[in-house]
């Protein structure tokens, strides 16, 4: 408490009525990596708080998803800590299947996020040793509100803002509809028109088989080179197998594995106008990120013509797109499935452990601690594995402290009792 006293004191702490400390750290974001930190916070006996903008756990999934989307990982390794899926789930559980997952995690460890919190700025107190979290209310009454505590937990996650490309034309001349991949619900009403699908991603492929699967004439947008492997190889996933081989094998002879393996199931992809970087597909991910695509069907689409690979955009005009190589395509509507960014720059004023792109600076494994106590969950780039990891480790940390101090504290409470009946 006498880092609070000295924060009471400070020049800027005024209207208390609006400041609240908390007794344990702050996790920032309801995501599943939020609900994983909180979860194992709570088996180590660590009170915690949680904010979310949103107005629901795991808003990225409930309400920036479209329908037929379900985990592109077989389920054991998606699973939080503490809590596997239940049995009859199937290998690849919907989104739904996930949602509900995610509530049932939330309600076994009594996770109750503050919502429609949003964090508009966090910094470390020097005079005090507290982190200072000022939120406004994204309810009707607009609130605002200071959380003060010792620890910080960002778990905002690698996706918190939609990227939008600048493309000559698009926002100021084409009258058709663009939307970005987050609000692309199903292709239900797009049967019969033509649609753009800008990016080649996961994303960029799910929906470009979606639109086919429901008859719109869908043209995909593919601009440089992307590793595309199948889902599954011999009734095994390409990520079990990729991480069985690395246990023994190089990593270049492992992609060299996957890549032939690749060639004998979906065939040679560059006459399709998918072209492979010359870094392989695992080097490439532990590198920069970038994950493989894993085909679930999209392949077969492209083969047959149903979906059309076109090169990058020169610019848009009223009802058209004119592409690089020179053509023109009439179109309806427009899908940017162009990714997404963190956000933690625009309101973490910290620049040890974060970098100006909002990802740690320091690579996996070690991403997950910086100074002042300052966490991180799920900015690893190994999607719910590697976040599940970053909550263990989290919560071990604190966890330690927490006890260290509560039995000091124990100590000195006991000492107290014994003088007094002594001077009694």
């Amino acid at each position: 408490m006498e880092n609070m006293f000295r924060l009471m004191g400070s020049e800027d702490f005024s209207d208390r009525k609006r400041c609240i400390w908390i007794n344990g750290p702050v996790i920032v974001g309801a995501g599943p990596s939020g609900l994983a930190t909180a979860a194992c916070l709570r088996e180590e006996g660590v009170p915690f708080v949680v904010l979310e903008r949103a107005d629901c756990i795991a808003s990225l999934w409930q309400k920036r998803t479209y329908d037929r989307i379900k985990l592109h990982l077989p389920k054991k390794v998606c699973q939080l800590p503490k809590m596997p899926f239940p049995e009859d789930y199937p290998e690849y559980p919907t989104k739904r299947q996930f949602i509900e997952y995610l509530e049932s995690y939330a309600n076994k460890f009594e996770i109750t996020p503050q919502f429609n919190e949003c964090v508009q700025s966090a910094r470390y107190d020097e005079t005090s040793g507290l982190w200072r979290i000022k939120t406004t209310s994204s309810s009707s009454s607009g609130s605002e509100m200071e959380y003060i505590c010792r620890w910080l937990v960002v778990a905002t996650g690698e996706n918190a803002e939609k990227v939008i490309p600048e493309i000559d034309g698009l926002t100021t001349e084409f009258e058709g509809e663009v939307i970005h991949s987050c609000e692309y619900k199903s292709g239900e009403k797009y049967r019969g028109k033509s649609v753009l699908v800008v990016g080649c991603g996961n994303s960029g492929m799910e929906v470009s088989l979606d639109l086919a699967n429901h008859n719109a004439n869908a043209s995909m947008v593919v601009r440089s080179s992307v590793h595309v492997l199948p889902r599954e190889i011999l009734g095994k996933s390409s990520f079990e197998i990729s991480v069985m081989l690395m246990k023994w094998f190089p990593l270049w002879l492992v992609d060299k594995i996957l890549l032939i393996l690749a060639w004998l199931i979906l065939g040679n992809l560059t006459k399709y106008g998918l072209k492979r970087p010359k870094m392989g597909p695992m080097e490439l991910k532990i590198v920069s990120g970038k994950t493989p695509v894993l085909d679930i069907g999209a392949m077969e689409k492209i083969k047959s013509g149903k979906v059309e690979i076109v090169p990058g955009i020169k610019r848009f005009s009223r009802s058209q797109v004119e592409l690089v190589d020179g053509q023109r395509l009439d179109l309806d509507a427009v899908v940017l499935a162009t990714g997404y960014r963190s956000n933690v720059p625009s309101w973490l004023q910290e620049n040890d452990l974060f970098s100006k792109n909002g990802f740690p600076k320091s690579p996996f494994p070690n991403a997950w601690k910086g100074k002042s106590g300052l966490y991180a969950a799920g900015f690893t780039r190994k999607g719910l594995a590697g976040a599940s990891a970053d909550a263990v480790n989290i919560a071990k940390d604190i966890g330690n402290v927490w006890r260290e101090e509560t039995k000091r504290q124990k100590m000195r409470t006991r000492v107290g009792h014994r003088r007094c009946i002594s001077v009694a």
